[in-house]
């Protein structure tokens, strides 16, 4: 019998599920196209970026991990930060976090047809690449309206079927390594370092995600910690060895839009770059799909709170889904695919992100203090040094960000202000 929360929603995805929502939400499109971004940036000193970009993102899923324990509803950080310093701060969270997956949701679709064209020439532009775009976009979309059972299903096979080429690619690839291509050479300067790191973290993100359905998980407040300690393990892992491996034999790593595939053809010829080039596609629909699963129901939970109007709380009679919400959300993410840059978008939804991440980290000793707070089912050891720690290097990641992106993300944030209180205004009149 199907388990159904206090918010109307069935509690359908389970403890692997939850893994493999972790996995698919942070191995999308970043890992096909930021070796080589990132090795333009810094050359080998790429792989330091990479273990500092880990580092960085445990302290904080660490941080998740105690905080994600306390709640069982909808949310995410929008949850945990209403909690912890009020509905405005909360609401603030929550807009700025839909606004960095909805840009998620743009910049990987992006790739996607950039992957596609590996196949298919003619969908990198013109109508084709809007028809793949709207096509992907709408067959997700139902996916996730008729109910949450079968976008964990979906995650699932996306999950297996994304890391079996990157597995290939890795076990073959570490057989081929030129060692001549390791040669670090002079330092690089400290804003090059800087922004690949800035860059790197977008690859890692998206483990936010796992607690936004926390209405639809079965037991939350104990498989949420688990599922993203489980998941930054497996995902660095793969992460570091594709980028030695990408580096070790491709000599113009810096020169491609598909490094992972150019790499493969070096070391397993025209077969190797179709498996990995088809193992993109695969990867970044499955990512696709977990964030038309999460980004909607944050509105959904800021809808329950009267933060948004009523009808984004509005749940489907039969399918138990918010579908005014799903629907909303994904005309969105496609007006913003048909109109946006791969890397802008990218740069963006990582500042968004990071805003979400220190509000959560800071809410971890805040909820420690409050007396009548949820309580944590894990709890944290030297947790409060360790937020602090991990606000501190978000901080030095969004100093990073050039002004353009500093000041769209502001006028984001801005206009989420704008909203909430223009809301609160009109629900009060």
């Amino acid at each position: 019998m199907e388990k159904v929360s206090k918010e109307g929603l069935v509690r359908g995805i389970r403890q692997w599920d939850l893994i493999g929502v972790v996995i698919n939400s942070m191995i999308g499109a970043g890992i096909f196209v930021l070796p080589a971004k990132a090795f333009g940036l810094i050359g080998s000193y790429s792989l330091i970026a990479f273990v500092i970009c880990a580092f960085v993102v445990v302290l904080i899923i660490l941080c998740f991990a105690e905080v994600s324990s306390r709640f069982t509803e909808t949310g995410g950080p929008y949850r945990y930060t209403t909690e912890a310093f009020g509905p405005a701060i909360g609401f603030q969270v929550g807009w700025m976090n839909w606004i960095a997956r909805v840009s998620a949701y743009a910049t990987n679709c992006n790739l996607l047809i950039v992957y596609l064209s590996f196949f298919w020439p003619a969908a990198a532009s013109g109508f084709w690449r809007a028809f793949m775009i709207t096509a992907i976009t709408l067959s997700l979309t139902i996916i996730n309206y008729i109910g949450v059972r079968n976008a964990a299903i979906t995650s699932n096979v996306f999950t297996i079927a994304k890391l079996l080429p990157m597995l290939l690619f890795i076990a073959v690839g570490l057989f081929f390594l030129s060692p001549d291509n390791f040669t670090l050479g002079d330092y690089p300067s400290y804003g090059s370092f800087s922004t690949a790191v800035l860059l790197l973290i977008y690859a890692f993100t998206g483990f936010e995600n796992a607690g936004v359905p926390a209405g639809e998980i079965e037991n939350p407040r104990r498989t949420m910690p688990i599922a993203i300690l489980v998941a930054i393990v497996i995902v660095a892992a793969i992460y570091l060895l594709i980028q030695a491996v990408s580096i070790g034999t491709l000599p113009n790593l810096s020169a491609t839009e598909r490094p992972l595939a150019e790499a493969a053809n070096m070391f397993m010829g025209p077969v190797g770059a179709s498996i990995i080039a088809a193992g993109a596609i695969t990867s970044v629909i499955g990512n696709l799909n977990v964030n038309i699963l999460s980004t909607p129901r944050i509105l959904f939970a800021m809808s329950l709170d009267k933060a948004l109007p009523q009808g984004l709380a509005r749940v489907h009679r039969r399918f138990r889904t918010p579908h005014v919400s799903i629907l909303i959300t994904a005309v969105l993410m496609l007006a913003l695919t048909l109109s946006s840059s791969l890397i802008y978008a990218l740069t963006v939804s990582t500042i968004a992100r990071l805003l979400a991440y220190v509000a959560t980290c800071i809410a971890l000793p805040a909820l420690r203090r409050k007396k009548d707070a949820p309580p944590a089912l894990f709890t944290l050891p030297g947790g409060t040094a360790i937020s602090s720690i991990a606000v501190l290097l978000s901080i030095w990641l969004l100093s990073n960000s050039t002004l353009k992106e500093a000041r769209d993300s502001a006028i984001a944030a801005t206009a989420g202000l704008l909203i909430y209180f223009a809301y609160r205004k009109w629900h009060r009149l």
